[in-house]
């Protein structure tokens, strides 16, 4: 009977050499630590030099603020590396797997992930360009593609390394059942989502939406024996998610080709929410995660 998390095994084998509970403990703590230290560094150079900059780079309301907050997730990866080498005695090609095998299985899984994500933007409910607060110039947001889309992919290149390479590795040397570590790497990386900022409901429904989403990438990591489903299928969410739709001077809106009104974003499911931390459009988002979890499984043939 074929295992279909056989590829896993491999995959995991590097980190068995090391793989006790407190180095593992350690080496999360020795990761948040060097992100933490690196980006208050950042922070006390912007307030020294550029100030009027700070606010701009937290926003990431424009191309280049936004750019340089996507990029500065190489701290997060050179964290990574340094604990793996220092901790675990593991470099790059160990957390990532066989760039061959893994350049081609991210292909096999992007082309279809993107092309579904495409395809259901034709499906209701539509928005009017009538609705649009603003539009940026087609040129101008063509031409800064090539360093947004390499923004996005250090950005979720530093998470999928962390989550999927280091811990989901780490963890299964530790716990072989699937469900330990499919459950335990998640709920890191979901919690990892909670923003204060944003309100309790909010935040809970991010979070949730984060645990499937890592769950997804989680499960494509496991029968590929790569990184490069789950880079793929992070990938497309994020390009989709930055590159297309923003609030007019909202987070994270420096590369939207299209601005709505603030506070507009998700209007479509207003005020039919079934309780303060459940609503129908985390029901969707969940649905739309579910369907590209099956598009990756097709292009992998897995």
């Amino acid at each position: 009977m074929r295992k279909p998390y056989a590829p896993h095994e491999g995959y995991i084998a590097p980190a068995r050499r090391r793989s006790m509970l407190p180095l593992v403990i350690l080496g999360l703590a020795g990761i948040e630590l060097f992100h933490r230290v690196s980006y208050d560094l950042l922070d006390a150079l912007l307030r020294e030099d550029a100030p009027e900059a700070l606010d701009s780079f937290y926003m990431g309301a424009t191309p280049l603020s936004l750019a340089a907050q996507l990029f500065s997730f190489a701290f997060l990866a050179a964290g990574v590396l340094l604990t793996a080498r220092l901790i675990h005695h593991r470099g790059l090609a160990s957390l990532i797997g066989p760039p061959s095998r893994l350049a081609a299985q991210f292909r096999a899984v992007f082309v279809p992930v993107m092309l579904l994500l495409l395809a259901l933007e034709f499906l209701p409910p539509w928005w009017s360009l009538s609705t649009v607060a603003d539009m940026r110039g087609l040129a101008s947001w063509t031409a800064f593609l090539p360093i947004a889309c390499l923004a996005v992919f250090v950005q979720i290149g530093a998470e999928e390394l962390m989550y999927r390479g280091y811990l989901q590795q780490q963890l299964a040397a530790l716990f072989p059942h699937p469900a330990a570590w499919l459950i335990l790497t998640n709920l890191i990386f979901g919690l990892a989502h909670w923003n204060a900022g944003a309100g309790g409901a909010a935040s809970f429904q991010y979070v949730v939406w984060a645990f499937f989403m890592g769950l997804c990438a989680s499960d494509l990591t496991a029968r590929s024996g790569t990184l490069g489903p789950a880079l793929a299928f992070h990938l497309a969410n994020n390009l989709f998610a930055f590159l297309l739709y923003g609030e007019a001077g909202g987070y994270s809106s420096g590369f939207a080709l299209f601005l709505f009104p603030s506070g507009s974003m998700g209007g479509a499911f207003e005020d039919q929410g079934v309780s303060s931390y459940l609503s129908w459009q985390l029901l969707v988002e969940l649905i739309i995660l579910l369907l590209m979890w099956l598009a990756a499984r097709i292009g992998l043939r897995r």
